[in-house]
């Protein structure tokens, strides 16, 4: 008998990959993950290190990543320091270093006739205190109306997301606020909105606002066998069933809609806000 093709292939190439920032490091994680991305041939072992914004905190970062270095390749370091004392510290070390903000200030600088700030985190801090408290209300709105949880207020909402249970309504309601501070709303279709041919009686006055989310019957199945496995609720019929009605509902009233089973929701977000025309 022949062994499957990844055997005959061989393992997958492993490499230690760090995230370090002088501040929460979600941006060197993001720009990192998405540069890594592009190498699915490769399997990653993944550390991320916020708050390196000392010399002596940074030879710490630089021991962990010489072990690593003796333990097999060469690491790749993705950083986001403005020091260049602590960069200078992680490039002894071993590692293959990626910065990414060096170049780019400097080209921000020359472009403004402007020196950039020294003081950390900047980005990820509270900076325009109007927008952080926008966006802490968004959060708090998201909250509220998660799941059609309240009605309260639904017209003030920036959009409405519409889909049956557990198509990625929660996490992509929750980004959206909290990312870009928009108002958003969630409802869950059920067996109690068909077979009506019009949006539920809750939403349909926000027709305008409503977006929709579908997957695959076997993905929606999977999903939610981790919640109520061997359930009618995670059939495959059942699944099927759900989503069929819930995109002829989409098109009956014009609710533009997106297939969730393969995006993730940064992706998802990114659609949302495009169709919907949220974007500044």
């Amino acid at each position: 008998m022949n062994p499957p093709v990844e055997d005959r292939a061989g393992p997958r190439p492993r490499r230690a990959a760090f995230f370090v920032s002088d501040s929460t490091g979600i941006t060197a994680e993001t720009l990192g993950s998405a540069l890594l991305a592009n190498f699915p041939g490769v399997t990653f072992q993944r550390h991320t290190i916020p708050f390196v914004d000392t010399v002596s905190g940074a030879r710490d970062v630089a021991l962990d990543l010489r072990r690593s270095a003796e333990a097999g390749a060469e690491p790749i370091l993705f950083a986001t320091v403005k020091s260049w004392e602590i960069l200078e510290e992680l490039a002894g070390s071993g590692a293959v270093v990626i910065d990414l903000l060096g170049g780019h200030l400097r080209e921000l600088e020359a472009a403004l006739g402007s020196t950039a700030s020294e003081q950390l985190g900047q980005y990820h801090g509270v900076g325009d205190i109007e927008r952080y408290f926008a966006r802490m209300r968004a959060v708090e709105y998201a909250i509220e109306h998660d799941d059609g949880q309240s009605m309260r207020a639904l017209d003030i909402a920036d959009v409405i997301i519409v889909a049956p249970s557990r198509c990625g309504k929660t996490p992509t309601t929750m980004y959206l606020a909290l990312q870009y501070g928009l108002l958003v709303a969630n409802y869950p279709l059920t067996d109690d909105d068909f077979p009506s041919d019009g949006l539920p009686r809750t939403v349909a006055p926000f027709v305008e606002k409503c977006f929709g989310l579908t997957t695959t019957p076997l993905r929606l199945s999977q999903v939610r066998h981790e919640r109520r496995p061997s359930s009618t609720y995670a059939s495959l019929a059942q699944c099927t069933l759900e989503l069929r009605r819930a995109e002829d509902l989409y098109r009956r009233n014009r609710v533009p809609f997106l297939n969730s089973s393969t995006k993730s929701v940064e992706e998802m977000s990114a659609v949302i806000m495009q169709s919907m025309r949220l974007r500044s």
